[in-house]
């Protein structure tokens, strides 16, 4: 079995944009006090930080593509963008865009792949990625390999998006939104293979909590395999888990129109 799909798109044989670097310390999960914060992470192999255009830098600028690259750092690929001002940017590259092709960001573009515009100039029923929350704060919605959003409709200053998650949400018109999905959607199938790969992600082991002792899990403890002895399933700290929200009351509450679809309960 393949341990990965071959993507219809052939990246660019080139080293990445050196200016455009950016070498990060790795904190293996642990906090300032040097203690583990977030658990299983840790290793990996050393990796550059990409820069990443995620609002409008070059607003009014015709860029042409001149190179499609991986990205170890996210799950999409990024096109290196050459503006006419000589300026080079890496964006996130929707899914067939391609080398040599011309995009720009402007307040009322051409609906086409890869430019970015106001949601108010956007008709209903386009797909757009990289959408902003608030107006000039860079795009924060739908950035993940695949991630697409639906114009629903537009309405008393607000845009209605349908997102990937079935949720539907309204975002200030003046928001601005990138036309197209994000690449490589067949990220999701792609099959790890083998633990070595995930340890040269960054990913530590995971143990199960019915394989501890009582002292460090709520699951741990019986002779065997027992059950975990709770009406339901919680965390290493005793908060309940799967099926409770988590999502604590937050203003934009108010904008979600639609909530997502719960998934069913696992037994």
């Amino acid at each position: 079995m393949k341990t990965s799909i071959e993507s219809k798109r052939i990246l660019t044989k080139k080293r990445p944009e050196k200016k455009l670097l950016l070498a990060l310390k790795k904190k293996a999960g642990r906090a300032h006090s040097g203690r583990i914060t977030v658990r299983h992470q840790g290793g990996g192999v050393k990796r550059l930080y990409r820069i990443v255009d995620f609002g409008q830098e070059k607003m009014g600028i015709a860029g042409k593509v001149i190179a499609l690259e991986y990205d170890p750092n996210r799950s999409a690929y990024l096109a290196l963008i050459e503006y006419q001002d000589g300026a080079k940017t890496y964006v996130l590259a929707p899914d067939e865009l391609k080398v040599g092709d011309e995009i720009i960001c402007q307040e009322a573009a051409t609906i086409k792949v890869g430019n970015r515009l106001k949601l108010k100039n956007i008709s209903t029923g386009t797909q757009v990625y990289n959408i902003e929350l608030e107006p000039g704060r860079g795009g924060k919605l739908a950035r993940s390999a695949g991630a697409v959003a639906k114009v629903v409709t537009n309405e008393a200053g607000f845009t209605h998006l349908e997102m990937p998650s079935g949720e539907i949400r309204k975002v200030s018109q003046e928001c601005f939104a990138s036309i197209g999905q994000v690449s490589r959607p067949e990220h999701r199938f792609i099959n790890i293979g083998k633990a070595g790969k995930v340890r040269r992600k960054g990913i530590r082991p995971t143990v199960r909590g019915t394989a501890m002792v009582p002292a460090d899990h709520p699951h741990g403890g019986g002779e065997g395999r027992a059950p975990i002895g709770l009406k339901g399933p919680k965390t290493p700290w005793g908060k309940p888990a799967l099926g409770v929200r988590t999502r604590k009351k937050k203003w934009t509450d108010k904008l979600i129109l639609k909530r997502r679809k719960k998934k069913g309960r696992r037994k």
